[in-house]
């Protein structure tokens, strides 16, 4: 779909372009009611987080990012928050990712994951509300030093899942073990993790 968005209707059909033109958008969330979608669009400049209703209309830049960039939106249950995966790059245009917290009506966002200094190339990202709204999910690069290495060895472990507490701030392992664990899914009655 080259950088639209599109929806259609969960049984086929026929989709519905609901965001195009030059601006490259992608990763559409639905609201947890499901009249907004958030998105990652590069049309006020860089990526940031954006918000349209779900006929694509009213888009508005909920991130205000000049040269972070912005990705993986995830609501909050009751669709008054979004956290989202802000990029850090180094000197190797590697980087790592931080876990912002941010209200649907805008400001600046507040940091709940944070990368450990600037050097650092560890991705960590991937973020994704608890269906009680009371923990975010994320995947961290836990291999040993601040360096990425592209050869890993995959009997290791790469990538563990974690878990912030919203309400205390403490961060717990969710998932670990050899070749690490991405891209976390709680169901909606939040008694597994599907990674």
């Amino acid at each position: 779909m080259l950088g639209d968005i599109y929806t259609m209707p969960i049984g086929g059909g026929t989709p519905t372009r609901i965001a195009e033109g030059l601006a490259w958008e992608v990763q559409p969330r639905f609201s947890p009611d499901g009249t907004r979608i958030a998105f990652t669009s590069d049309r006020g400049g860089g990526d940031n987080i954006w918000i349209m209703n779900v006929d694509g209309s009213d888009k508005r830049q909920l991130t205000r990012e000049d040269f972070r960039l912005m990705h993986q939106p995830t609501w909050s249950p009751d669709g008054q928050f979004i956290a989202a995966k802000k990029h850090f790059t180094t000197g190797r245009s590697l980087g790592t990712g931080e876990v912002w917290l941010y209200h649907v009506s805008g400001g600046s966002g507040v940091a709940l994951v944070e990368r450990p200094n600037p050097q650092h190339q560890k991705e960590l990202g991937e973020p994704i509300y608890a269906p009680d709204g009371n923990a975010i999910y994320y995947t961290r690069n836990v291999t040993p030093g601040p360096i990425f290495e592209y050869a890993q060895d995959s009997n290791t472990n790469l990538f563990n899942i974690e878990r912030y507490d919203l309400g205390t701030g403490e961060v717990a392992t969710a998932v670990s073990g050899l070749g690490g664990a991405v891209r976390p899914t709680p169901p909606p009655d939040g008694t597994k993790i599907a990674f």
